[in-house]
């Protein structure tokens, strides 16, 4: 999707879960020039966003706001008169207490093209979340949305006709109406509605930090529970609110509640982030490591049109397959080529990606580590053979003790790691929040790289409560050298194997916890 410059569209994030953005909504993300972003948005959506895209946050909350109103509809208009393309990203929908309908007023009134795309808002999403049904068809035949802004702020004055309302929809939702609940519950008694009437409190919903409360009217606002709760929190009254002691699902996976980091190229993340996801847990993407092509092709290319001389052709990393074959493909030579080498794969993985291009592979061995490796080839390979290793530029010497018994052994640079572009303020802001609980590394590149972009003196304070994740023991050995303890490392070096550390590592800790 190409977004028209000088054109601002307003977009809704959806309610907290960063999955819940629509096509459409991503597609926008992806491609803008400029990001204009609220509180409420998912921070891990700002890691769709294209290279080089601006972001500028507007977030409001109750007792501060980063820019009034009329700023933010400047803002926008402005940045689209710049001739970019401006995303105005909005949790929820834009059109639901969102004012976006302000916002594309003023657009309106000062010749700014505008689009809409809606997002899934709140008031159905969190109590979804919480197992509630906003409709039932023996419970709730209608439901209305309302600002719980209204009840707190304006008291007498409040635009709510209480007297239609307290009995008038089966359902009744109230946003951002935390601070306003006593004066919510005192005029929906009063106006008739029923003191036994089940209310349900849902705290940022969709999200690891959803909180519930299930009470009555009668009785929430003496409820111990409702001091824990903080906006952005928002009640469901009727009968439905009910069902949420049957219906509740959310929370109930191995990884819910936990947001975890991954530091390893976009590219190759994605593994990671469904395997993630579909245990509970939140993926926040912050790619440390890039890859990139090699300060010369040189070495690579003869080897490449000198193939025939080489014995056995070794792959380090899935990196290294899809360079060597890619730069095959540019030298117009193909698979036929390697006919008379032996092909060897350092793990599970590197082999999958040969064979899905069509190379059986002869030799994986038992542990997936560049010694191991060595080790084995020494026991398939014979002296006077030579081998051709295609791997990243900067790489440890592993492979010396088959030089020592009259292996011939070419490591030549394929491609080169080189730092990422993962967003780092909001990482930073993220960890002094203490809203990360697990951070995860697959290479020494990922830990050196994110220790570089975070700039600070006292990495460990940085870190303090977070759980740190190492594919395998060299990449904790880099950890540590760097001060960082690893409390998580992969029997199986692979991803999967560290997403079963990270769990092996949580039910250990509830088992310490008892």
């Amino acid at each position: 999707m190409s977004l028209e410059k000088g054109t601002v569209y307003l977009v809704g994030a959806g309610p907290g879960d960063y999955r819940l953005i629509t096509m459409a909504g991503l597609d926008c993300i992806q491609n803008a020039d400029v990001i204009v972003y609220d509180r409420l948005v998912n921070p891990v959506l700002l890691c769709y966003a294209r290279s080089g895209a601006e972001f500028i946050y507007v977030g409001k909350s109750a007792d501060r706001h980063t820019m009034r109103q009329d700023e933010i509809n400047a803002v926008i208009a402005q940045e689209a008169k710049k001739n970019k393309s401006v995303v105005r990203l909005k949790g929820g929908d834009p059109f639901v207490f969102g004012r976006g309908g302000e916002e594309a007023e003023y657009l309106l009134e000062n010749n700014v093209r505008f689009e809409v795309v809606p997002g899934i808002s709140s008031s159905i999403a969190a109590p979804a979340y919480a197992g509630i049904p906003v409709t039932h068809r023996d419970m709730a035949s209608s439901f209305a949305v309302i600002t719980g802004h209204e009840a707190e702020d304006k008291g007498s004055d409040s635009s709510i006709n209480w007297s239609k309302l307290a009995t008038g929809c089966d359902t009744l939702i109230f946003l951002m109406g935390l601070q306003g609940l006593p004066s919510i519950v005192k005029n929906l008694i009063e106006n008739g509605r029923d003191p036994l009437e089940p209310i349900a409190l849902i705290q940022s919903g969709t999200t690891p930090d959803q909180r519930f409360l299930l009470a009555n009217l009668s009785d929430v606002l003496s409820k111990p529970e409702l001091a824990k709760f903080s906006p952005p929190t928002i009640s469901v009254v009727g009968k439905v609110a009910s069902l949420a002691e049957k219906l509740s699902w959310f929370g109930k996976k191995p990884l819910s509640g936990k947001r975890i980091i991954i530091t390893r190229s976009l590219h190759q993340a994605q593994k990671m982030v469904d395997l993630i996801t579909d245990l509970g847990g939140e993926p926040i993407i912050f790619p440390t490591i890039e890859i990139a092509p090699p300060s010369q092709f040189d070495q690579l290319d003869d080897s490449i049109t000198n193939i025939e001389k080489y014995s056995w052709i070794v792959f380090t990393s899935v990196n290294g397959v899809t360079a060597f074959l890619d730069r095959m493909r540019y030298l117009r030579r193909d698979i036929r080529s390697l006919k008379s080498a032996r092909i060897c794969a350092i793990g599970p993985k590197t082999k999958e990606e040969l064979e899905e291009r069509g190379l059986m592979v002869d030799y994986v061995p038992v542990s997936y580590t560049s010694q191991d490796l060595s080790g084995g080839l020494k026991e398939v390979i014979k002296s006077g053979e030579k081998i051709l290793v295609p791997r990243a530029e900067v790489a440890p010497d592993t492979f010396s003790d088959l030089r020592n018994i009259g292996i011939e052994v070419d490591e030549v640079p394929a491609y080169k790691t080189i730092q990422g572009s993962g967003n780092i303020r909001l990482i930073k802001e993220l960890l002094q929040d203490r809203k990360i609980d697990i951070i995860t590394f697959t290479s020494s590149s990922t830990v050196t790289n994110f220790v570089d972009m975070m700039e600070t003196d006292n990495i460990n304070e940085l870190l303090e409560g977070v759980t740190i994740a190492c594919i395998g023991p060299v990449t904790a050995s880099t950890a540590a050298n760097l001060g960082i303890k690893a409390q998580v490392m992969a029997n199986k070096y692979t991803v999967e194997g560290l997403i079963a550390g990270i769990l092996a590592n949580l039910k250990n800790e509830k088992r310490d916890e008892k």
